[in-house]
């Protein structure tokens, strides 16, 4: 499989939507355009095992969105993709703009701050509304980091890094 056949997740299935085999899905991207745009969609079982899907429609709805798959008209039919994990081939998503980065390229980098002081790895993204916040563990704390251009000084996905500039009193927390 190439890189742009790679497949990455995006959501998760999390039940229907009223009768007629409509899908909630709760997105790690929010990004309804990729998914309106993108055709097929692969669901990821339970059991592991991969399936591609033709898209019928996409919604958004609450805080994701509502996925109509081509083939299912009845709740009966898709009541066994609850739980299933909502992948996309990389090709089928935007490139990112300068200074904006896909998550699962940020999992992993190494933080530091700008004066070199190691504070572990970033381990977990979560949405706040304002600003994403990167988890970053090292060996016996964890820090909340804002991702702010006020403190993400530097992201060198080549040598998996990231270098902050913490707000005072940032890293006391």
């Amino acid at each position: 499989m190439t890189v742009k056949d790679e497949l990455i997740t995006v959501g998760k299935i999390t039940g229907t939507h009223g009768i007629k085999g409509l899908l909630k899905v709760y997105s790690y991207s929010g990004n309804v355009e990729s998914l309106q745009s993108a055709g097929t969609v692969f669901l990821k079982g339970k059991d592991g095992l991969l399936s591609e899907y033709s898209v019928k429609s996409v919604a958004i709805h609450g805080g994701g969105f509502i996925l109509g798959l081509n083939d299912f008209s009845d709740i009966n039919q898709v009541l066994y993709l609850n739980g299933s994990e909502l992948c996309l081939k990389q090709s089928q998503l935007p490139i990112p703009e300068e200074d904006e980065y896909y998550w699962r390229d940020l999992i992993g980098l190494s933080v530091c701050t700008d004066q070199g002081i190691e504070l572990g790895t970033l381990v977990d993204i979560f949405e706040t509304g304002s600003s994403d916040i990167y988890v970053v563990r090292g060996s016996s704390k964890e820090y909340l980091i804002p991702a702010i251009a006020d403190v993400i000084a530097n992201i060198d996905l080549a040598a998996k890094k990231m270098i902050i500039t913490p707000l005072e009193g940032l890293l006391d927390l």
